[in-house]
């Protein structure tokens, strides 16, 4: 039995921005026949715990199953937040995701690499981390795990991870941003109390790159008339379970600011809907957090942005289902040119 979203909104889905450099096939990521009704699916934080790495592979089986799905989608935390950050274990999760007979999109979650300073986690050097994940992840930039699909990679500024593609006039844009604001919290675990210049260096140069990306995205899909924008992130930027403390003390957002902004202002720009998709805070969720009145306003100091559709996935002990988005044909007529819904897991 499917879950049906309630939500059936003029959406379609996402703009990835991420160009695979001059070396790239210049039509690498774009949609040759953007006429056809297709669907993907979207999972995040799994498999979390023993019990759920035990059940992976049979998850896995479960979406193959789908052949309405073009393609699918992790949005991070391919592991839990203390169990260790092994080599073994990402090449375990890497074989797992080869099984995947749609193409995959992946994008790393804070768990897998911002939060592996922990003790135990393995005390490792999170930088490291990151490079080991784009190693063992990402060694075929431009390409989809699973099957392939084509798409446009920022391997040349060291991003493999950010990619983005375009399908029936939707633009879609996945992004490196990470819970944990982003990857500016102390890496207590290895004896760290504050920020290090390494750190910061690669929050600066990855966020600049997430804001170059979306600008691209949106000027792209502007000038291709796309119906709609689609984003993907691990973090969720508006975490339900953070507004507290985000209303006593913004800066424990700051790491989000520039990239909400940046979104804010390409979505009021842009003549059609635009969906952010991620994980991270595990409870499923479609609103839209930035509308007249939201108190993330007030946090992210900014104006309103009532076009912006987000949906959490579920995740963690709620990773029983993954989401499946279906886009209308591009010739279709009425007001909903997507529609999504909650699919369960066989067990």
């Amino acid at each position: 039995m499917l879950i049906k979203s309630a939500a059936t909104a003029l959406v379609a889905l996402m703009s990835l921005t991420g160009f695979a450099g001059p070396s790239a096939a210049a039509n690498a990521g774009e949609d040759d026949a953007g006429q056809q009704a297709f669907s993907f699916g979207v999972i995040g934080d799994i498999p979390y715990g023993d019990a759920e790495i035990a059940k992976f592979p049979a998850r896995i089986q479960d979406i193959n199953a789908d052949s309405s799905l073009d393609f699918v989608a992790h949005v991070g935390d391919i592991k839990n937040g203390s169990s260790v950050c092994s080599d073994e274990y990402f090449g375990y999760i890497r074989a797992e995701f080869d099984t995947f007979e749609h193409p995959l999109v992946y994008t790393p979650g804070d768990n897998e690499w911002v939060d592996c300073h922990r003790g135990n986690n393995g005390a490792y050097n999170p930088l490291e981390r990151l490079d080991k994940l784009r190693e063992v992840f990402f060694n075929e930039p431009g390409k989809t795990l699973g099957e392939t699909m084509p798409l446009k990679a920022r391997e040349d500024l060291g991003l493999p991870e950010n990619v983005r593609f375009t399908k029936n006039r939707v633009a879609f844009s996945v992004v490196n941003v990470q819970g944990s604001n982003n990857s500016l919290l102390p890496w207590t675990g290895i004896g760290e109390t504050s920020v290090t210049p390494e750190q910061q260096a690669e929050v600066e140069h990855r966020t600049q790159a997430v804001l170059e990306q979306v600008r691209d995205t949106f000027r792209d899909a502007t000038r291709r008339n796309d119906r709609a924008v689609v984003l993907m992130t691990q973090a969720d930027m508006f975490d339900p379970s953070l507004l507290a403390a985000a209303t006593a003390n913004p800066d424990s957002v700051s790491g989000f600011r520039e990239i909400v902004r940046t979104i804010t202002e390409e979505t009021n720009r842009f003549d059609g809907p635009v969906y952010l998709i991620n994980g991270d805070s595990h409870v499923y969720a479609e609103n839209q957090p930035l509308a007249e009145g939201s108190p993330w306003l007030t946090i992210y100091g900014q104006e309103a942005a009532d076009d912006l559709q987000r949906i959490t996935v579920d995740g963690s002990a709620n990773a029983t289902n993954y989401v499946r988005f279906t886009v209308v044909a591009n010739s279709a007529t009425g007001p909903a040119a997507m529609s999504w819904e909650k699919v369960p897991f066989k067990e």
